[in-house]
């Protein structure tokens, strides 16, 4: 059995932080990356929402910004209290360990279930919606195996691949990501097995609110979760353009371990994991290949980030920046549709990084800011 040498740290946010990081982060235009800039810059959630409207507005917004309320805060936190569920902030010992780490990590979790799961080391394990009576079955051994050298299943609650992860980790431990809220699981069909997860071993984990329908956009950053909370990903039978390679294309960018299931070339639900293997991915034959990968990163000391989140992560320090018309104007014009690396604007415009970071809070805010993976950002073109 798997021993992690780690502690839970952190520290638990009061009611009245959890309502304001409520309210920030369901604010117009607030990702995890722009809630994590805005507390480096103004301390406090609470002194972040008094700002947003002044922001948005000298990003030159074109409609009025939109900040949620305390009531609405307020009757999410209720809905959560109703149906047994809670949230969880990025700076609390019961964090996933391991997406902590990750850039644009979702600054609260609504979870239900098991907490222990959270905790744990996480193998990720995603693949076909239509999947074979063999691919199916490796994906339940792998999670099976992986369960009992201690470390919890992370899946979709996808038909298919993820249906037979999931059920194959029940008793040990198994992580459902949503699409959509909690209280909104998809497919349909498998809401008998989410609840079976809830109630047992496993956890139900979300970044969207409560009554969120998923759509299809919101999938993408379902398996960037699911890649986050996990050590490495397992890929069986992936189609080319699938979910699944979306899934594995954010474990490398995270620096986790990619999996692939081999399968014939001839079978259209195989050409996304064969080429997998061709870019890297490690081969995978037996539930060994997938512990073998794994062990050297589950002996380490796993890392922690000290602190809560107010102020949060570690981060540029932008907390004393002011900026003038004349370098806003810089900056903006040193974008452009092109994706670009904010270090390549901060050495262009010859501006301190401080400001940099402030203009893009508030073009961010006002809807004129593309952040793309890895940290690249573009101009918004169509406001």
């Amino acid at each position: 059995m798997l021993e992690v040498s780690a502690r839970r740290t952190g520290v638990a946010l009061t009611e009245r932080q959890k309502i304001s990081w409520l309210r920030l982060i369901r604010s117009d235009n607030v990702g995890p990356v722009t809630f994590r800039d805005l507390i480096n810059h103004f301390g406090t959630a609470e002194r972040a929402l008094d700002a947003l409207p002044e922001l948005s507005r000298r990003g030159a917004g074109a409609r009025t910004f939109r900040v949620a309320t305390t009531a609405e805060a307020e009757r999410e936190l209720e809905v959560a209290h109703r149906l047994g569920a809670t949230f969880i902030g990025i700076g609390e010992p019961n964090y996933p360990f391991a997406l902590r780490q990750i850039d644009g990590a979702p600054p609260l979790l609504a979870v239900k279930g098991n907490l222990n799961a959270a905790f744990r080391p996480s193998l990720g394990v995603v693949g076909s919606r239509n999947a074979s009576a063999s691919g199916a079955k490796f994906a339940a051994m792998i999670a099976r195996d992986a369960g009992r050298a201690g470390y919890v299943i992370t899946s979709g609650l996808a038909r298919g691949i993820d249906t037979a992860a999931h059920r194959a980790s029940l008793e040990s431990g198994t992580i459902a990501v949503l699409a959509g809220g909690i209280d909104r699981p998809y497919p349909p069909e498998n809401v008998g097995l989410l609840n079976d997860i809830m109630a047992g071993q496993g956890l139900a984990v979300s970044e969207m609110p409560f009554g969120w329908e998923p759509r299809a956009r919101d999938f993408p950053r379902r398996n960037r979760l699911i890649a986050g909370i996990s050590l490495g990903v397992a890929i069986v039978e992936a189609a080319n353009r699938s979910g699944s390679l979306i899934t594995a294309r954010y474990a490398a960018d995270f620096g986790r371990l990619v999996f692939a299931v081999p399968g014939s070339p001839l079978d259209p639900r195989c050409h996304g994991t064969n080429d997998l293997l061709k870019q890297g991915a490690i081969v995978t034959t037996t539930s060994d290949d997938v512990l073998d990968g794994l062990a050297p990163l589950s002996q380490h000391t796993l890392p922690f980030p000290t602190g809560a989140g107010e102020p949060a992560q570690e981060m540029h320090s932008i907390q004393s920046a002011r900026l003038a018309d004349g370098d806003r104007a810089t900056i903006t014009d040193a974008l452009g549709p092109t994706p670009v690396e904010i270090d390549d604007v901060i050495r262009h415009t010859g501006l301190p990084a401080a400001e940099v970071y402030l203009a893009l809070i508030e073009l961010d805010l006002a809807g004129r800011l593309n952040r793309h993976a890895s940290g690249l950002v573009s101009l918004n073109i169509e406001q």
